[in-house]
């Protein structure tokens, strides 16, 4: 019946690749079976500030030029390729410094980039014979500069090879991979400046394909900004009413980074109007209050109510046309197994008769 198995690894291949796209992986536990089959350490040099920790704390001077190692090591029982690169650390929309994903802009603010002075040195991608090592190392030459404060990011490892299947942090396919970061904090000066804030842009938007309100809270100073509490109300101008109030806590912001705060609307749509922004941001240093009004228009209020995932329009119609093509190729891959069955059994018993 090798046809037969044939169609079930075909059939198993398309229910993945529809579970795939609507999101539904499974991660694989790496720790109970072990599959990630890699791990990195970093050599700490002599101007670490604090030797306990694990990550690169190091005290730099203008002009210093210093070359960084990670040793990478393959406890596998076959050949691995890792892939390396060296990122500048921003703040996410979810209130975390975020090392792993590259940014896609940066505040006008920052002034040195860790992934500017900080290079790897030849390849990126590592081939890591079985049971060995390598070390890759990274060139960092800091800028002749009176500059004082933190230079953040973060050197980041992923396994590559065809062998991965998964995710540390959550899986978009229904491969896994395996990723270390390695954390990189340049500090200059004897003294770093007191953390200074202020309120970008506030406008209606999406995020994630979910509409809401967005508010851009800027850290414009070279220092991590720890342990914010937010609080926020937004109210018709027009009329005093609250519209919105949202809190948000335990806040981390990197340096020089803008955080793109959402305050999302869930089912309520947006509506065209004149409003305003309170938001009180405080830690157990210092408290920033902002005020901003903003307007969104009715163009804009149609634009992204018809674009976010809660209009029932769409999603009414994307679950039927999931769910419609789901029972056809399952309706056709049962037909299609019938069909070879048969076929197969129709030989066997044609062959026995000769």
């Amino acid at each position: 019946m090798q046809e037969f198995k044939k169609i079930q690894f075909l059939v198993l291949a398309v229910f993945s690749l529809i579970l795939g796209g609507l999101g539904l992986t499974t991660v694989a536990n790496a720790a109970g079976e072990n599959e990630v089959g890699y791990s990195v350490k970093a050599s700490i040099p002599k101007n670490q500030i604090n030797k306990k920790n694990s990550f690169f704390d190091l005290k730099m001077v203008s002009n210093q030029t210093e070359y960084l190692k990670v040793r990478v090591y393959n406890v596998t029982n076959q050949d691995i390729q890792v892939k390396t690169a060296i990122h500048t650390a921003w703040t996410s929309s979810a209130g975390a410094i975020e090392y792993v994903k590259p940014a896609s802009s940066f505040d006008p603010s920052l002034r040195y980039k860790m992934s500017d002075i900080s290079k790897i040195q030849g390849k990126s991608t590592l081939t890591i014979p079985a049971g060995s090592s390598k070390v890759v190392t990274a060139k960092v030459q800091m800028p002749k500069t009176s500059f004082k404060g933190v230079i953040l990011g973060g050197w980041y490892f992923k396994r590559v090879d065809s062998k991965v299947t998964g995710d540390v942090k959550g899986a978009s396919n229904l491969r896994n991979s395996y990723s270390y970061v390695v954390g990189m904090k340049y500090t200059m000066g004897n003294t770093t400046p007191n953390p200074d804030m202020k309120l970008g842009k506030v406008a209606a938007g999406l995020g994630d394909y979910h509409r809401g309100v967005f508010a851009d809270l800027r850290n414009l100073t070279a220092v991590i900004i720890p342990n914010l509490n937010m609080k926020t109300t937004i109210t018709d101008r027009d009329g005093g009413k609250v519209i919105k109030q949202a809190t948000k806590k335990n806040v981390q912001m990197a340096p020089n980074t803008t955080f793109r705060y959402p305050m999302y609307f869930g089912k309520e749509e947006l509506k065209a109007g004149h409003y305003h922004l309170h938001m009180v941001v405080k830690n157990t240093d210092r408290t920033w209050v902002f005020d901003r009004n903003f307007t969104i228009t009715a163009a804009q209020a149609a634009k992204f109510n018809r674009g976010s995932v809660e209009s029932s329009g769409i999603s009414l119609w994307l679950v039927l046309a999931l769910g419609a093509l789901g029972m056809l190729i399952l309706i056709l891959l049962i037909l299609l197994i019938i069909y070879l069955i048969r076929r197969n059994k129709k030989k066997q018993e044609e062959q026995a008769e000769d």
